[in-house]
């Protein structure tokens, strides 16, 4: 719990920059807009499941979508028609790069069971890496291979063009961006 807690905190607010993990894990995203409002959408995403993973039984089929935002709601119900320009565009250049379906939402938020041990990596950051691109920075306990499907997932159903990674990166690499002018502007 204290792990997802703390997943929890850097998805809410950047990190303190002294206590990074030694090795993390970069996506390189380029969006299809704004990375402010991409950043805000990716972060929406990953705080309801990670709020999920601390407070819902997971011995439950369904799962609560009361905290999940409704673009991503959207994405599943009556094929997407309805879902935002943005998580359309991202869920057809997952489908395309990736060569997989799209995950269901219920499928998705199981992914994120903290008795499972499905999923391989946990939030650290993102910065900026450009004007239209951002990096999502995870920890992956020092792996450079690891399970990651669900994260390209919600990457690009907030609206993410195309992803590339996972990258392992020294935590240094990390800070420097993290300490650059414009690091608040996501």
């Amino acid at each position: 719990m204290e792990s997802l807690e703390l997943e929890f905190r850097n998805l809410q607010h950047h990190p303190a920059v002294d206590s990074p993990p030694a090795i993390l894990c970069e996506f390189t995203v380029d969006t299809l807009g704004d990375c402010a409002a991409y950043v805000k959408r990716l972060r929406s995403a990953l705080s309801a499941a990670v709020y999920s993973a601390i407070t819902a039984d997971f011995e439950e089929e369904d799962l609560s979508v009361d905290e999940v935002p409704d673009w991503l709601i959207a994405i599943e119900v009556e094929g997407g028609r309805r879902a935002p320009d943005f998580a359309k565009s991202g869920r057809d250049a997952y489908v395309s790069q990736t060569g997989q379906r799209p995950w269901s939402l219920q499928n998705w938020l199981h992914r994120f069971d903290p008795e499972e041990d499905s999923r391989g990596w946990e939030w650290w950051d993102v910065t900026p890496a450009g004007s239209s691109c951002v990096r999502i920075w995870v920890d992956s306990w020092g792996e450079s291979f690891f399970g990651c499907l669900d994260l390209l997932w919600v990457a690009y159903a907030a609206g993410a063009r195309h992803v590339e990674g996972p990258t392992a990166r020294r935590s240094e690499d990390w800070v420097a961006e993290a300490t650059a002018e414009g690091f608040d502007d996501v």
